[in-house]
């Protein structure tokens, strides 16, 4: 059986950027990522490249491109976990042993939990920019609408960057108000969930956009069913204690997928009830088995999930495991931060950065509830570098704990 000292399940943002972390702090350490996909993604791009901003090009690198330095890839796919003997079990029947563990896989993007929906995706006008592959299909899209009903959807909390599905709306409603056909349009923001934003000093900013573009804000209408074909999508309608089934036409449809942890996570030992892995959320070590650590997507922290919040979450992580590891208490604490930049125009975003409770965080002097168009050049500009330079060779600018 392969053994390493550290093994990090993942290598997405948050793996290997703490990969990158452990090595800067102790380049002699033996670590391994386990990690099947030869391309990475850089997801928060996915947005521009709906809204016309981005290439496809412009979010992805060859894994081997942006591998840390030092640390070895075993390429293969996680079967599942034995926490108590120190092994993860891959798909192909080999087995990796490890002294500490980092569990950073994503999450799961649960596409056929919407009845219909695979089997039109991409076509019929239904399309997500939660898939690299979709995401230039919603510009032909918006460059190609001529009026009449246009849906936006977003699935039960939590889902991957809560702003994502509101950014898509709002970048084509921009585009149709500069090319003169925003009038014909009727915007639908199918949500379901009951606010707009989940903090609340940014719904005021928002709701002035929603009212620029004349956006119906549907609450609690969860999507069930899509018939791509006739164009008509189907909800699920809360009202109190009552529930109802609602029919809308669309010539459009960008669908944010249901989301939910890995199916290897959800089954484990090292899952909680709700499926993620059970951290704490200050230390991001494991509740039940201390030389296990989470970040990212698949933990059980209360914050947002985004790439920002990993960014903050990897430095965390390599300092507590290397205290455990050293026969000390974790000392280094996640604050919930995260972020999520709000592209409410094209040119113009509303940088929310909040932590836990909802409280605000902005790294910058500046009122965030504001859209800016510094924030827009921070957003399309900045930090697509910072992603690709700085957080997989370890440099931890204004993320380092304190």
């Amino acid at each position: 059986m392969e053994k390493h000292q550290i093994v990090i399940v993942g290598g997405g943002a948050g793996g290997l950027s703490t990969a990158a972390s452990l090595r800067k702090r102790r380049p002699g350490l033996d670590i391994a990522v386990i990690e099947p996909a030869d391309v990475h993604y850089y997801q928060p791009g996915f947005t521009l490249v709906g809204g016309g901003v981005f290439t496809p090009e412009q979010t992805r690198k060859p894994m081997d491109a942006i591998w840390p330095k030092g640390i070895e890839r075993i390429s293969g796919r996680v079967a599942g976990f034995d926490p108590e003997s120190n092994i993860v079990h891959l798909e192909d029947g080999r087995e990796v042993g490890y002294d500490f563990l980092v569990v950073a896989p994503g999450l799961k993007l649960d596409w056929g939990a919407i009845e219909g929906l695979e089997e039109t995706l991409g076509r019929n006008g239904v399309t997500s920019n939660y898939r690299p592959d979709l995401a230039p299909y919603t510009w032909q899209l918006v460059q190609d609408f001529q009026g009449g009903p246009a849906l936006f959807t977003q699935p039960p909390m939590p889902i991957k960057c809560a702003g994502a599905p509101q950014k898509a709306m709002y970048l084509s409603a921009d585009h149709w108000r500069r090319t003169g056909r925003l009038e014909k349009a009727d915007i639908h923001f199918c949500n379901a969930g009951g606010v707009l934003f989940g903090v609340a000093d940014y719904v005021p900013p928002l709701m002035n956009y929603v009212n620029r573009y004349g956006i119906n804000l549907d609450f609690n209408h969860n999507l069930r069913k899509i018939d791509g074909t006739n164009k008509v999508a189907t909800f699920t309608v809360t009202e109190g204690e009552e529930t109802r089934e609602v029919e809308m036409p669309f010539e459009m449809i960008h669908v944010v997928p249901p989301q939910t942890g890995h199916d290897f996570v959800r089954t484990s030992p090292l899952a909680n009830e709700g499926g993620w892995v059970d951290v704490d959320q200050h230390t991001l070590q494991h509740n039940r088995y201390t030389n296990v650590f989470s970040l990212g997507d698949a933990c059980s922290t209360p914050n947002a999930k985004t790439a920002a919040a990993a960014r903050k979450q990897a430095p965390i992580v390599a300092e507590n495991l290397i205290a455990v590891m050293e026969g000390k208490d974790p000392w280094a604490k996640y604050d919930g931060y995260g972020s999520c930049p709000l592209t409410v125009e094209r040119g113009k975003i509303v940088l929310a950065e909040f932590g836990y409770g909802g409280k605000l965080m902005p790294s910058f002097p500046w009122d965030s509830t504001k859209p800016r168009r510094s924030a827009w050049h921070l957003k399309k500009d900045f930090l697509p570098w910072l992603y690709w330079n700085g957080m997989f060779k370890g440099r931890e600018w204004m993320a380092k704990p304190q």
